[in-house]
């Protein structure tokens, strides 16, 4: 994407200037910002404190772009890994870009829309499937083969690819 510029007399001659896009701190002060491919500005040029409600955390395993995550302690380091109703990982929250195992992803908490599923329905409640994933069919507490398994509520579709999520909690059953 071309950054727009501008003409300015600087010392004397006409200079072409451009926005910046990101910030480098102090050293970009009296800058003009511009927008990124998104239509946004950076967050690197937000106040501290401003921007998104995110976490960082290490993965302990390959986690693919929407998948759910457990925050976990892995050894003393706070970590992330896939949420699973299966075993008792509960979701804390979502990435929106894939991370791989043994580097640090952004976490994203619940009460947000996580636009990076496929193949939801519209108007359906989703909650806590396995390896990350949702299920559109909650697990059925009066089966005994569900003891111990997490049952979450996650939200519900907006769209094929978007969940709005709800933090409502999980239940062990």
């Amino acid at each position: 994407m071309a950054t727009q510029g501008f003409l300015a007399r600087v010392a004397g001659k006409t200079q072409q200037i451009f926005a910046i896009a990101t910030s480098a701190g102090a050293a970009d002060a009296g800058k003009i910002p511009a927008l990124d491919s998104a239509g946004r500005i950076d967050t690197s040029m937000m106040p501290v404190g401003i921007g998104a409600n995110t976490t960082q955390a290490t993965a302990s395993e390959a986690i693919g772009a929407g998948k759910f995550i457990n925050y976990w302690d892995n050894a003393g380091v706070f970590s992330m890994r896939l949420a699973d109703n299966s075993n008792g990982r509960q979701a804390d929250g979502y990435v929106t870009a894939a991370v791989a195992s043994g580097a640090v992803g952004t976490g994203y908490p619940l009460d947000g829309t996580n636009a990076q599923l496929t193949g939801l329905t519209v108007g359906t409640r989703y909650w806590l499937g396995t390896a990350g994933g949702v299920t559109p069919t909650p697990l059925d507490e009066a089966d005994a083969g569900n003891a111990n398994k997490i049952s979450q509520y996650l939200g519900v579709a907006k769209s094929t690819t978007e969940l709005v999520t709800d933090d409502q909690g999980h239940v062990v059953l």
